[in-house]
């Protein structure tokens, strides 16, 4: 069970990337995959869009197993609870939620996957879930060139949909405390999940300082995505929180560093040791704009990150890994 957006240009996310990937990999194992993408505001569905996802789940034989995005199945633990007696239900969840329907939704789940071991600590302190119920799933990334690097080390580019919970606000902030400097900053993300707050975005990067230096390019996938990231120097991402980080490994794998802040589980995508990047405070513009002066300030420095990024490209895990630590929680449940 999908978000009906899964495959939707407009609205590219972290999760539906997960989630596409899953569904092929979990097929090229071998499994039989029947694919629902259900209409609705997810997390927030209508009454109708309730409705229809109970009429999708009436559909499936007994005792077949679903796995469920978390997006979906934290917001219905009134369709799910009931399932739960004849289906073997399966959550594969991004970004708890933290409230009491997610509760009652997982309690129903016979396995849970999750994208990266702080969220899977996460749910347990939440929710004392069995421990065994819960697998990691780390995302895997695809082999991509190295980027050649600029001599400045100016051209920053930010991938997330513009939305507070990404810290647009912040990062815009930071930059315009930046008006000296050779540096331009493209912002790549949706613009339709939070209209008001492009607007607000909109109207701080037409300011002077600012006006043709930050560019809001707006969502790009497929090659778009890939012309982007082949010529940026650094990675920028101002989060208030993220479980994991996937634009961050992205960025890794073609040896191009990055700037974030230190919030959920990105040090597991920055991976283990020296961090292939600099790490900041969350909700601290002024932190933000230190460190951009340091990276666009210091040669070496920029060099030694450079070299770090390039050896953690080697160690990132591939979409084939992930597909199969899905596919052995779900076996798991098979057998039992």
């Amino acid at each position: 069970m999908l978000p009906n957006d899964i495959d939707d240009p407009a609205t590219p996310s972290g999760g539906n990337a997960y989630d596409r990937r899953v569904c092929r990999g979990l097929a090229a194992a071998g499994w039989t995959v029947r694919e629902h993408a259900v209409p609705g505001g997810w997390p927030w569905p209508t009454p109708v869009e309730r409705a229809c996802l109970a009429g999708v789940l009436a559909t499936v034989k007994d005792n077949d197993l679903v796995l469920i995005d978390g997006l979906v199945a934290s917001a219905v633990p009134e369709v799910l609870v009931p399932e739960a007696a004849r289906l073997r239900l399966a959550v594969l969840m991004h970004m708890p939620l933290a409230d009491d329907a997610e509760r009652a939704a997982l309690g129903a789940a016979v396995a849970i996957v999750t994208t990266s071991e702080w969220t899977r600590r996460r749910l347990l302190d939440l929710y004392a879930l069995p421990a065994a119920r819960i697998t990691v799933a780390t995302p895997g990334v695809d082999p991509a060139a190295v980027t050649v690097a600029s001599d400045s080390g100016g051209r920053l580019l930010c991938v997330a949909a513009i939305t507070p919970q990404k810290g647009h606000d912040v990062l815009v902030d930071a930059l315009a405390r930046l008006s000296d400097g050779r540096w331009a900053c493209a912002l790549i993300g949706s613009l339709t999940r939070d209209p008001a707050f492009v607007a607000r975005i909109e109207a701080e990067i037409a300011r002077p300082g600012l006006a043709g230096r930050v560019r809001l390019v707006g969502p790009c996938t497929g090659t778009d995505l890939a012309d982007a990231y082949a010529v940026a120097d650094l990675m920028v991402l101002a989060s208030r929180g993220e479980t994991y980080g996937m634009v961050l490994t992205e960025a890794l794998a073609r040896a191009v560093p990055v700037l974030v802040t230190d919030v959920g589980g990105v040090r597991e995508a920055l991976g283990p040791g020296e961090p292939p990047g600099l790490l900041v405070p969350p909700e601290d513009p002024a932190a933000l704009a230190g460190a951009l002066r340091a990276w666009l300030g210091d040669a070496a420095l920029r060099d030694r990150l450079r070299r770090t990024a390039a050896r953690r490209r080697t160690t990132l895990p591939t979409w084939a890994e992930t597909a199969e630590q899905v596919s052995a929680a779900l076996a798991g449940v098979t057998a039992s």
